[in-house]
Protein backbone atom coordinates (compact mmCIF):
# COMPACT_ATOMS: atom_id res chain seq x y z
CA UNK A 1 0.00 0.00 0.00
CA UNK A 2 1.43 3.66 -0.96
CA UNK A 3 1.31 6.34 2.54
CA UNK A 4 0.60 9.95 2.21
CA UNK A 5 0.02 12.86 3.99
CA UNK A 6 -2.32 15.99 4.05
CA UNK A 7 -2.00 19.01 5.67
CA UNK A 8 -4.16 22.01 6.02
CA UNK A 9 -3.58 25.84 8.12
CA UNK A 10 -1.14 28.71 8.78
CA UNK A 11 1.88 28.21 6.28
CA UNK A 12 4.68 25.90 7.56
CA UNK A 13 7.74 24.80 5.64
CA UNK A 14 6.86 21.60 4.09
CA UNK A 15 9.77 19.53 5.52
CA UNK A 16 8.22 20.28 9.21
CA UNK A 17 5.76 17.05 8.52
CA UNK A 18 7.24 15.96 5.80
CA UNK A 19 10.83 15.18 6.74
CA UNK A 20 11.33 15.92 9.91
CA UNK A 21 8.99 13.92 11.72
CA UNK A 22 10.99 10.57 13.62
CA UNK A 23 8.57 9.08 11.27
CA UNK A 24 8.00 10.84 8.36
CA UNK A 25 6.72 10.31 5.03
CA UNK A 26 10.44 9.70 3.82
CA UNK A 27 10.59 7.07 6.71
CA UNK A 28 7.89 5.40 6.20
CA UNK A 29 8.51 5.33 2.10
CA UNK A 30 11.35 2.94 3.04
CA UNK A 31 9.97 1.47 5.71
CA UNK A 32 5.70 1.56 6.61
CA UNK A 33 4.43 -0.48 9.54
CA UNK A 34 1.59 -0.16 11.10
CA UNK A 35 -1.30 -1.80 9.29
CA UNK A 36 -3.57 -2.01 12.25
CA UNK A 37 -4.18 -0.13 15.46
CA UNK A 38 -1.98 -0.63 18.81
CA UNK A 39 -5.31 -2.20 20.58
CA UNK A 40 -6.18 -4.63 17.57
CA UNK A 41 -5.56 -8.01 19.18
CA UNK A 42 -3.94 -8.60 15.08
CA UNK A 43 -0.89 -5.29 15.76
CA UNK A 44 1.36 -7.83 16.98
CA UNK A 45 0.75 -10.10 14.07
CA UNK A 46 0.80 -6.95 11.44
CA UNK A 47 3.43 -4.66 12.94
CA UNK A 48 4.63 -3.84 9.15
CA UNK A 49 2.28 -2.96 6.00
CA UNK A 50 1.72 -5.78 3.41
CA UNK A 51 4.08 -3.21 1.16
CA UNK A 52 6.51 -1.68 3.83
CA UNK A 53 8.36 -0.52 0.82
CA UNK A 54 7.22 2.60 -0.68
CA UNK A 55 9.92 3.25 -3.77
CA UNK A 56 7.55 3.61 -6.58
CA UNK A 57 7.57 7.62 -7.26
CA UNK A 58 6.28 10.39 -5.16
CA UNK A 59 4.88 13.60 -5.56
CA UNK A 60 4.05 16.56 -3.41
CA UNK A 61 1.39 19.10 -4.28
CA UNK A 62 0.31 22.84 -2.52
CA UNK A 63 -1.24 25.88 -2.40
CA UNK A 64 1.01 28.32 -3.91
CA UNK A 65 1.15 32.22 -5.06
CA UNK A 66 -2.82 33.71 -5.79
CA UNK A 67 -4.42 30.69 -4.45
CA UNK A 68 -2.28 28.58 -7.21
CA UNK A 69 -1.80 25.09 -7.24
CA UNK A 70 2.01 23.92 -7.66
CA UNK A 71 3.19 20.40 -8.45
CA UNK A 72 6.10 18.07 -8.18
CA UNK A 73 6.47 14.10 -9.01
CA UNK A 74 9.49 11.71 -9.70
CA UNK A 75 9.64 8.47 -9.92
CA UNK A 76 12.41 7.81 -8.16
CA UNK A 77 12.17 6.37 -4.43
CA UNK A 78 11.57 9.43 -2.05
CA UNK A 79 14.23 8.30 0.75
CA UNK A 80 16.94 8.77 -1.76
CA UNK A 81 15.62 12.29 -3.34
CA UNK A 82 17.96 15.18 -2.28
CA UNK A 83 15.85 17.51 -4.43
CA UNK A 84 12.73 16.60 -2.36
CA UNK A 85 14.44 17.78 0.83
CA UNK A 86 15.27 20.70 -0.75
CA UNK A 87 12.17 21.92 -2.21
CA UNK A 88 10.71 21.14 1.73
CA UNK A 89 13.05 23.16 3.33
CA UNK A 90 12.31 26.05 0.99
CA UNK A 91 8.78 25.70 0.07
CA UNK A 92 6.06 27.32 2.60
CA UNK A 93 2.38 26.34 2.24
CA UNK A 94 -1.03 26.93 4.34
CA UNK A 95 -2.18 23.48 2.09
CA UNK A 96 -0.23 20.74 0.73
CA UNK A 97 -0.63 16.91 0.09
CA UNK A 98 2.57 14.68 -0.31
CA UNK A 99 2.39 10.60 -1.38
CA UNK A 100 4.96 7.95 -1.47
CA UNK A 101 3.83 4.61 -4.18
CA UNK A 102 3.54 1.55 -3.89
CA UNK A 103 3.11 -0.31 -7.14
CA UNK A 104 2.91 -4.01 -7.15
CA UNK A 105 2.01 -5.07 -11.09
CA UNK A 106 1.24 -1.59 -12.04
CA UNK A 107 3.39 1.30 -14.54
CA UNK A 108 5.58 2.94 -12.56
CA UNK A 109 5.47 6.43 -14.60
CA UNK A 110 5.85 9.88 -13.27
CA UNK A 111 1.79 10.15 -14.73
CA UNK A 112 0.58 7.60 -12.22
CA UNK A 113 2.37 9.38 -9.19
CA UNK A 114 0.04 11.40 -6.53
CA UNK A 115 -0.63 13.73 -6.03
CA UNK A 116 -3.25 14.28 -9.52
CA UNK A 117 -3.82 18.12 -10.16
CA UNK A 118 -6.83 19.67 -12.09
CA UNK A 119 -8.76 22.91 -12.24
CA UNK A 120 -7.58 23.74 -8.68
CA UNK A 121 -8.03 20.44 -6.89
CA UNK A 122 -5.73 18.43 -5.81
CA UNK A 123 -6.50 14.13 -5.44
CA UNK A 124 -3.96 11.08 -3.57
CA UNK A 125 -5.12 7.64 -2.65
CA UNK A 126 -4.10 5.01 -0.99
CA UNK A 127 -5.94 1.36 -1.90
CA UNK A 128 -6.76 -0.11 -5.25
CA UNK A 129 -9.68 -1.38 -7.70
CA UNK A 130 -9.40 -4.48 -7.44
CA UNK A 131 -10.41 -5.84 -11.16
CA UNK A 132 -9.15 -2.21 -12.69
CA UNK A 133 -8.68 -3.71 -16.05
CA UNK A 134 -12.35 -5.86 -16.40
CA UNK A 135 -13.64 -1.98 -15.01
CA UNK A 136 -11.68 0.51 -16.74
CA UNK A 137 -13.50 0.97 -19.83
CA UNK A 138 -16.67 1.46 -18.46
CA UNK A 139 -15.62 3.78 -15.89
CA UNK A 140 -13.65 5.89 -17.60
CA UNK A 141 -16.31 6.38 -20.63
CA UNK A 142 -18.64 8.17 -17.34
CA UNK A 143 -15.54 10.98 -17.13
CA UNK A 144 -16.81 14.26 -18.57
CA UNK A 145 -15.71 14.63 -22.42
CA UNK A 146 -14.62 18.03 -21.40
CA UNK A 147 -12.37 16.14 -18.88
CA UNK A 148 -11.05 13.27 -20.91
CA UNK A 149 -8.60 14.34 -22.28
CA UNK A 150 -6.09 15.58 -19.64
CA UNK A 151 -5.69 11.79 -18.16
CA UNK A 152 -2.57 11.17 -18.20
CA UNK A 153 -1.97 7.70 -16.72
CA UNK A 154 -3.07 4.72 -16.22
CA UNK A 155 -3.51 4.33 -12.82
CA UNK A 156 -7.30 3.60 -11.15
CA UNK A 157 -6.27 6.42 -8.93
CA UNK A 158 -6.06 9.28 -11.62
CA UNK A 159 -9.89 7.48 -13.05
CA UNK A 160 -11.52 8.12 -9.46
CA UNK A 161 -10.60 11.51 -9.50
CA UNK A 162 -11.82 12.47 -13.40
CA UNK A 163 -14.97 10.58 -11.97
CA UNK A 164 -15.27 12.77 -8.79
CA UNK A 165 -14.67 15.98 -11.03
CA UNK A 166 -17.47 14.87 -13.52
CA UNK A 167 -20.00 14.44 -10.72
CA UNK A 168 -19.35 17.77 -9.49
CA UNK A 169 -16.56 17.47 -7.09
CA UNK A 170 -15.74 21.51 -7.35
CA UNK A 171 -19.72 21.95 -6.27
CA UNK A 172 -20.19 19.13 -3.97
CA UNK A 173 -17.58 17.31 -2.82
CA UNK A 174 -18.95 14.74 -0.05
CA UNK A 175 -21.51 14.35 -2.85
CA UNK A 176 -19.20 13.91 -5.46
CA UNK A 177 -17.24 11.45 -3.69
CA UNK A 178 -20.12 9.29 -3.10
CA UNK A 179 -21.14 9.25 -5.98
CA UNK A 180 -17.51 7.60 -7.27
CA UNK A 181 -17.85 5.32 -4.72
CA UNK A 182 -20.65 4.07 -5.85
CA UNK A 183 -20.35 4.55 -9.72
CA UNK A 184 -17.20 2.05 -8.68
CA UNK A 185 -19.20 -0.55 -6.63
CA UNK A 186 -21.96 -0.71 -9.01
CA UNK A 187 -19.37 -1.84 -11.87
CA UNK A 188 -17.53 -4.43 -9.23
CA UNK A 189 -21.29 -5.70 -9.45
CA UNK A 190 -21.95 -5.65 -12.64
CA UNK A 191 -18.49 -7.13 -13.94
CA UNK A 192 -18.73 -9.86 -11.09
CA UNK A 193 -15.67 -8.87 -9.28
CA UNK A 194 -15.31 -10.17 -5.86
CA UNK A 195 -12.42 -8.64 -4.44
CA UNK A 196 -12.92 -5.52 -3.07
CA UNK A 197 -12.43 -1.90 -3.51
CA UNK A 198 -10.18 -0.33 -0.78
CA UNK A 199 -9.44 3.54 -0.52
CA UNK A 200 -8.34 6.39 1.50
CA UNK A 201 -8.45 9.50 -0.54
CA UNK A 202 -8.07 12.87 -0.54
CA UNK A 203 -9.12 15.76 -2.23
CA UNK A 204 -8.45 19.26 -1.89
CA UNK A 205 -9.21 22.90 -3.33
CA UNK A 206 -6.35 24.61 -0.99
CA UNK A 207 -9.32 26.01 1.73
CA UNK A 208 -10.50 22.38 2.39
CA UNK A 209 -9.65 19.01 2.87
CA UNK A 210 -11.94 16.53 1.84
CA UNK A 211 -10.92 12.61 2.67
CA UNK A 212 -12.76 9.88 2.57
CA UNK A 213 -12.03 5.94 3.98
CA UNK A 214 -13.19 2.73 2.45
CA UNK A 215 -13.78 -0.63 1.69
CA UNK A 216 -16.19 -2.74 -0.20
CA UNK A 217 -19.12 -3.80 2.43
CA UNK A 218 -19.84 -7.19 0.63
CA UNK A 219 -16.29 -8.34 1.10
CA UNK A 220 -16.16 -10.30 4.63
CA UNK A 221 -13.11 -9.42 6.33
CA UNK A 222 -11.86 -7.17 3.99
CA UNK A 223 -9.92 -4.10 6.15
CA UNK A 224 -9.54 -0.74 4.83
CA UNK A 225 -6.16 1.23 4.81
CA UNK A 226 -5.69 2.75 7.44
CA UNK A 227 -6.08 6.51 7.96
CA UNK A 228 -5.46 9.01 11.04
CA UNK A 229 -5.95 13.00 11.71
CA UNK A 230 -4.31 14.98 14.45
CA UNK A 231 -5.70 18.50 15.17
CA UNK A 232 -4.28 21.66 16.86
CA UNK A 233 -0.63 22.48 18.12
CA UNK A 234 0.16 18.71 17.69
CA UNK A 235 3.87 18.09 19.01
CA UNK A 236 5.52 15.75 16.87
CA UNK A 237 8.79 14.16 17.81
CA UNK A 238 11.28 14.83 14.95
CA UNK A 239 14.56 12.54 13.93
CA UNK A 240 16.98 15.02 16.18
CA UNK A 241 15.15 13.95 19.56
CA UNK A 242 13.43 17.28 19.81
CA UNK A 243 9.91 18.44 18.60
CA UNK A 244 8.20 20.19 16.17
CA UNK A 245 4.76 22.19 17.02
CA UNK A 246 2.19 22.30 14.51
CA UNK A 247 -0.01 25.58 14.65
CA UNK A 248 -3.19 25.49 16.65
CA UNK A 249 -5.38 25.90 13.55
CA UNK A 250 -3.50 22.92 11.66
CA UNK A 251 -5.56 19.95 10.88
CA UNK A 252 -3.13 16.85 9.97
CA UNK A 253 -4.32 13.15 7.75
CA UNK A 254 -2.25 10.75 7.67
CA UNK A 255 -2.22 6.90 6.10
CA UNK A 256 0.43 6.35 9.02
CA UNK A 257 1.37 8.33 12.17
CA UNK A 258 4.37 10.50 11.98
CA UNK A 259 5.53 9.43 14.93
CA UNK A 260 7.25 6.09 16.22
CA UNK A 261 5.46 5.85 19.40
CA UNK A 262 2.43 7.61 19.06
CA UNK A 263 -1.24 7.90 21.16
CA UNK A 264 -4.89 7.32 20.12
CA UNK A 265 -4.74 10.56 22.27
CA UNK A 266 -2.89 12.39 19.56
CA UNK A 267 -3.73 10.70 16.26
CA UNK A 268 -7.15 9.92 16.23
CA UNK A 269 -8.44 7.01 13.80
CA UNK A 270 -11.05 8.03 10.65
CA UNK A 271 -14.02 5.73 10.37
CA UNK A 272 -14.88 3.05 7.57
CA UNK A 273 -17.42 4.13 5.47
CA UNK A 274 -17.26 7.61 6.05
CA UNK A 275 -15.83 11.27 4.33
CA UNK A 276 -14.78 13.96 6.61
CA UNK A 277 -14.15 17.66 5.63
CA UNK A 278 -11.61 19.49 7.20
CA UNK A 279 -11.12 22.70 7.47
CA UNK A 280 -8.09 25.27 9.63
CA UNK A 281 -9.12 25.53 13.23
CA UNK A 282 -12.42 23.63 12.80
CA UNK A 283 -13.62 20.71 14.67
CA UNK A 284 -13.84 17.70 11.27
CA UNK A 285 -17.41 17.07 9.72
CA UNK A 286 -17.98 13.53 8.90
CA UNK A 287 -20.60 11.79 6.88
CA UNK A 288 -21.28 8.40 6.53
CA UNK A 289 -20.75 7.31 2.81
CA UNK A 290 -24.24 5.77 1.88
CA UNK A 291 -24.76 3.81 -1.02
CA UNK A 292 -28.17 2.95 -3.03
CA UNK A 293 -29.30 -0.39 -3.21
Amino acid sequence: MCRWLAYLGSPIPLEDVLVRPNHSLIDQSLLARNLYLPHDPRAAQFRRSAFPTNGDGFGVAWRGRGGTIGQYRQIEPAWDSQNLRHLAAQIESGCFLAHVRAAPGGTIAEQNCHPFVHGGWMFQHNGEINGFSALKRELTLDVDPGLYPSILGNSDSEACFYLALSFGLAEDPVGALTRMVARVEQARRDRGVTAPFRATMCASDGAQLVVLRWVSPDVAGAQAPTLFHSAGATALRTIDGGEERLPPDAQLIVSEPLELHWSAHTWQEVATGTIGVFRPGEAPVFTSIELAV
